[in-house]
């Protein structure tokens, strides 16, 4: 992951464009992010990568081997941290990175957990139809039925979708776009909505994709069936 942030989505809004057009976006508190400790594929660590925290945390709240690690790199305490392979920018330890590593019009994806919803049934959970209504059934309305075999195997098979907990699932949504890059406030307003709760924290990375840079492709199948039917009128 070339470039990447650590935030907390704030909620959801709206905004406008030149020509009035309304884009629904999430409100992602996207810095400051401070750098922890850069590794280098010729040190010690084998590998590219810098780590960042966010978000400020009271000294007794931390393990006492994670504020040794944020001391050594004369860090301040955080509440999160994350390491980003292969990260683009030159930084050094104590440097401050935000928002502006992303510019409106770029790409990225959002990584963050979803919503806990407890436990649930098949229903709700996995989208199944239920049993019948009528023609004698009952008690089978939110049932999923039978789960297992007679004589052989006589058993559940693995993997069988069942009743329990749903959500609290790290999911990654990708190529949101950004729209808005508000320095001063350390916001990014994207495209569209994120996994997660407000409040929550979430990853920004630069999109697999659609890395900065990246165009849309240009469509060709309406050239193409132009330039033939120009060629079946100049036979005629």
């Amino acid at each position: 992951m070339p470039l990447g942030l650590l935030g907390k989505k704030l909620g959801h809004t709206r905004v406008y464009t030149a020509s009035g057009t309304l884009i629904p976006v999430t409100v992602v508190l996207a810095g400051p992010n401070r750098v922890l400790q850069v590794k280098t594929q010729a040190g010690k660590d084998g590998y590219n990568a810098v780590q960042l925290g966010f978000d400020d945390q009271k000294e007794q709240r931390l393990t006492k081997a994670l504020l040794g690690h944020i001391k050594k790199q004369n860090g301040v305490a955080v509440k999160r941290i994350r390491e980003f392979r292969d990260f683009s920018k030159d930084v050094k330890p104590g440097d401050i990175v935000g928002p502006t590593l992303f510019a409106p019009g770029d790409f990225i994806d959002a990584i963050g957990t979803t919503k806990g919803r407890g436990f649930e049934g098949v229903m709700k959970r996995h989208n199944f139809a239920g049993g019948c209504a009528t023609h004698g059934a009952k008690g089978w309305k939110r049932r999923s039925g039978a789960i297992g075999q007679r004589l052989f195997p006589g058993t559940v098979m693995r993997g069988m979708r069942m009743p329990g907990h749903m959500g609290q699932d790290t999911r990654t949504t990708q190529n949101l776009e950004v729209i808005q890059v508000l320095e001063a406030d350390n916001l990014i307003l994207i495209k569209g909505s994120i996994p997660g709760a407000e409040g929550d924290y979430v990853v920004i990375r630069e999109s697999k994709k659609r890395p900065k840079g990246w165009k849309a492709p240009v469509a060709t199948v309406g050239k193409k069936k132009a330039g033939a039917d120009k060629a079946a009128a100049a036979k005629k």
